[in-house]
């Protein structure tokens, strides 16, 4: 290994180092500082803008955004919070379903925060630790991102795999069926094997001697009015979303009912969610000016930033020793093809976004296997992997992370002395190894 080569590799991993320390958006920042050093200081060649996936992110946040603002989101939450309510022995189950639904949905992890109080009250009532519906709900959140039709992550991969053969239905087929079941199938182990007896856990009987809550503290379902767009809004957003399913799907070359489209399909999906936004706003009748104001809104804008910086750092770097990449990357996947499982795994735990991570990878990796639309041999490795890119609740530095740590009154839902030893660690490693196992069994059926 030369100077040259661990000075670039110290800059990249020190640039992600001290974005991951500052938190945030900063990770986005130091991605950028890193292109500058690059390219500046060492002589790289700066690598793509990744404006395709950021489009396709704002687009969304901003349809997103006007359904919270006209009510939607809190409409969504009132159905999800009955489920819940009406059904709470099985709180463990219906959890994780609900926010891998609504992100499946929505295309962003970020709606399971108006489930976590509820998930908490409903689990108190049922002398269930929160930490065992809460934990899998979280990671069932972010899983649910690499089945989304609307994430960003999946587009990209989708129009990654569709020119190698793999159609946008058969993707969304595997990704769905695979990731859904892995979630279900942790919650049964974290029910199996967790100790649920809230009553046993030290900490919250330490809380309840002290006043700070009550042992039976159990709430109504809320029945606040909803605007009157909230169902209208939720109505529109769900048709988009399945215009955008089916607009995708008649253009798939592998279906082959629309040779030459208009629309490209990245084109169509942000044509698509824009006017979705517009109708909401006419319909609803919206007060624009408050859409900046939306959690959503904003968090969508963070995921821009952190998109922006840490993909188009990780293109640089790629991009400046892809020969090598190549070289090395090829015969290790090809003899064990879970190892890019296991370096998707951890490169998302640093970059903190699924659609960051395979932007920044996938396209290597595919090189490296010398994967073109005339010898497809081992694009399963890639779709059967591609939920590794999951694994944000690593570094226990995530929003919905922390959001569920200080939504859980009772401390059963915590953060260890060792940072690494909280609550999520062991439902979010098995969820993801069980759904990439499960995409290694599917995947090879339906290609």
């Amino acid at each position: 290994m030369d100077g040259s080569l661990v000075l670039q590799l110290a800059v990249l991993l020190g640039v992600i180092f001290l974005g991951v320390r500052l938190g945030g958006m900063a990770i986005g920042y130091t991605g950028g500082l890193g292109v500058a050093v690059l390219a500046l200081g060492l002589g790289m060649k700066p690598g793509h803008i990744p404006s395709e996936v950021i489009l396709i992110i704002m687009a969304v946040i901003a349809a997103i955004a006007s359904m919270q603002l006209a009510g939607g989101l809190d409409y969504l939450v009132r159905i999800a919070e009955r489920i819940l309510r009406r059904n709470p022995k099985n709180i463990t189950f219906l959890a994780p379903a609900v926010t891998y639904g609504l992100t499946l949905l929505a295309g962003t992890g970020h709606t399971a925060y108006s489930m976590m109080p509820v998930i908490v009250e409903v689990a108190k009532g049922e002398n269930i630790k929160p930490s065992a519906p809460l934990s899998v709900a979280v990671v069932a959140s972010q899983i649910a991102i690499t089945a989304s039709p609307v994430s960003a992550a999946v587009v990209f991969m989708s129009g990654v795999l569709e020119p190698l053969g793999v159609s946008y239905p058969v993707l969304l087929l595997i990704w769905i069926s695979t990731t859904f079941t892995a979630c279900m199938l942790t919650a049964l182990l974290v029910n199996l094997f967790s100790d649920l007896d809230l009553s046993k856990n030290p900490e919250y009987l330490r809380r309840v001697r002290a006043g700070l809550l009550s042992p039976s503290d159990k709430k109504e379902e809320r029945k606040a009015d909803l605007p009157a767009g909230a169902r209208k809004s939720v109505a529109i957003f769900t048709l988009g979303v399945l215009a955008v399913v089916i607009y995708a799907c008649l253009i798939s070359p592998a279906v082959g009912l629309v040779k030459e489209p208009v629309l490209p399909r990245d084109g169509a999906i942000v044509s698509f969610m824009m006017l979705i936004a517009a109708t909401i706003v006419m319909v609803c009748r919206l007060d624009t000016g408050k859409l900046m104001e939306m959690s959503t809104f904003k968090s969508g804008m963070a995921a821009c930033v952190c998109v922006l910086g840490v993909a188009w750092l990780g293109d640089t770097f790629i991009a400046g020793h892809i020969d090598a990449v190549k070289e090395s990357a090829s015969a290790l996947v090809k003899a064990y093809p879970w190892l890019l499982a296991v370096a998707l795994f951890f490169a998302s735990m640093l970059l903190y976004s699924q659609a960051a991570t395979a932007k920044a990878l996938m396209p290597a990796v595919i090189l490296a296997l010398g994967i073109t639309p005339e010898h497809t041999e081992g694009v399963t490795i890639l779709v059967a992997s591609f939920a590794a890119v999951s694994a944000l609740f690593v570094l226990p530095t995530y929003p919905t992370l922390l959001g569920a740590v200080q939504m859980d009154d009772t401390g059963s839902t915590r953060i260890g002395r060792f940072v690494f030893n909280h609550s999520f660690l062991i439902p979010g490693v098995v969820a993801i190894v069980l759904a990439v196992a499960l995409g290694f069994v599917v995947a090879p059926m339906l290609i």
